[in-house]
Formats: C-alpha cells, structure tokens, sequence
C-alpha cells in the first residue's frame, strides 16, 4: 500500500511543483510554505487550492495534520479538505478539480443547501470537470463540535486510507474516540489519479505531516 505524507510531500520537493489555485490567472488563496508548515492566509477565498503531481494506483494512505488559523469565528462558515484521485489541475479559478474525489470538513451555521447539515459535517463530493462537482454524501459531525473547538489550536491529524478493490475510503477518528469510518465513493474500485490537493473555503489554515522533520 502506497503512502502519501501530503505536506511534507508538497514542501520538500522543487517549489515549481506546488501550484496555487490559478496558476498564471491570478491565485486564489495567499500560500506559503515556512519551515515544515504550509500556510493559506487568506479568510475570504472560497476556493483556494494547493495541489502537486502524486501518481495514484492502487490503495493509497493520505497523512497530513490541519490547524485552523482564523476566519470561520467571524461569520460562521469555513471548510478544509483534500482532493485525491485527480487525473488533472486547474488552470485558473475553479469550482472542481478535473475527474476526482473531494473529502470535506465543513462548518456552516446557516447553510443554504439543504442537503448539508447545520454546524460541523464531514461530505463527500464528486468531481467530474474543474466547473462541476457533485454533493453525494453528508454526515453531520454535531457531535464532535465541542471537541473541535477546544482544538482550534492544535494540529489536528488526518489519516484516510483508499482501498482500491472496495471503492472505499477509512477515514481515522482524529478525536480518538473511535476508530473512524468507512466512506463509500461510488464507482471508484481500482481508480488511479495523478493529482492530490489540499483546499480552504473562508478560512485560514496551515498544513504539516505527522512524525516528518524538515
């Protein structure tokens, strides 16, 4: 099984090689990497993604850690998430990311779909182009708010695990207390990628990855 250390994975190699979301068209998002640390320092871009060529066959391990860095107390709303699977990058703004799959944190006090539960909720989109992506999961994480902002400060790790002959991802409980759950990503046995991002929505993040010096 292939192991991806993410940010580690995007700081360590050529700085050519770590995209901001828009390329040549104007990013969206304020990325920089210091030290181990990969930073996005803007609350307001609703889309901002930083992404690297990963080749992707066969059951995969995606490790990094998250810290919120600011933005969600002011109005409410923010998310964090990870793109996996992508067969391409964005070339300027985008609400996708080619033909991939998108796991999402969420946190919305008011969400103006109805599909997506209020407060704190992990989803699961489809991507088909960099102009379409799809909602096809939504569990509310309610539960785990009062864990959550007792954390804002922390690096909170993430662990999710793509099993290629299930269509499947297991996503690790960074609480602890579980052992996590699996994730169903229809019609994705056996699929392979050539892209990994990670992406902000309103709010202010850093990215490292667990037991990784610089």
């Amino acid at each position: 099984m292939n192991r991806i250390v993410l940010a580690a994975a995007m700081i360590t190699v050529l700085a050519g090689m770590v995209f901001p979301d828009g390329n040549n068209m104007g990013p969206e998002g304020d990325w920089r990497i210091s030290g181990n640390r990969l930073y996005q320092e803007s609350a307001g871009a609703p889309r901002a993604k930083a992404w690297i060529k990963v080749p992707q066959s066969g059951s995969m391990v995606y490790e990094f850690t998250v810290r919120y860095e600011g933005g969600i107390l002011e109005d409410g709303h923010g998310g964090v998430g990870i793109h996996i699977l992508s067969n391409s990058f964005p070339r300027g703004k985008s609400w996708g990311m080619g033909d991939s799959w998108l796991l999402w944190l969420n946190y919305d006090e008011n969400p103006l779909n109805p599909d997506i539960p209020r407060g704190l909720s992990g989803l699961v989109y489809k991507s088909t182009s960099n102009l379409e992506m799809e909602l096809v999961q939504a569990v509310s994480l309610q539960q785990m708010e009062s864990i959550a902002a007792q954390r804002l400060d922390e690096d909170i790790p993430f662990k999710l695990t793509f099993l290629a002959d299930k269509g499947q991802v297991f996503v690790e409980d960074p609480t602890g207390q579980s052992s996590g759950a699996y994730v169903d990503l229809p019609d994705s046995r056996n699929a392979n990628g050539e892209y990994v991002a990670v992406r902000t929505n309103g709010m202010k993040a850093s990215f490292t990855s667990p037991d990784v010096e610089l």
